[in-house]
């Protein structure tokens, strides 16, 4: 793919959101603050994914094999 259709695909994409969310027809200070506010969504959304879905997923892992019969082992073992 040369650069030159690079650069109409991501135009024609760009077109296409500008269609789906209809912000065409936004005066260009409405589009700042909708760009504005989508990206630091997106951006907040990004970061607690990043930060809790490993989390979950470890504690997800830990459950399930507790329920097979895995036993986690403590940090401080009873001597009798």
């Amino acid at each position: 793919m040369d650069f030159k259709s690079m650069k109409y695909y991501l135009y024609w994409l760009y077109c296409q959101f500008e269609l789906i969310t209809c912000s065409y027809l936004m005066e260009p200070w409405e589009k700042l603050l909708f760009y504005t506010f989508n990206i630091t969504m997106l951006v907040m959304i990004s970061y607690t994914a990043y930060l809790f879905i490993p989390v979950h997923i470890n504690t997800a892992f830990q459950f399930f094999l507790h329920l097979l019969g895995n036993q986690h082992e403590n940090a401080v073992s009873i001597v009798k």
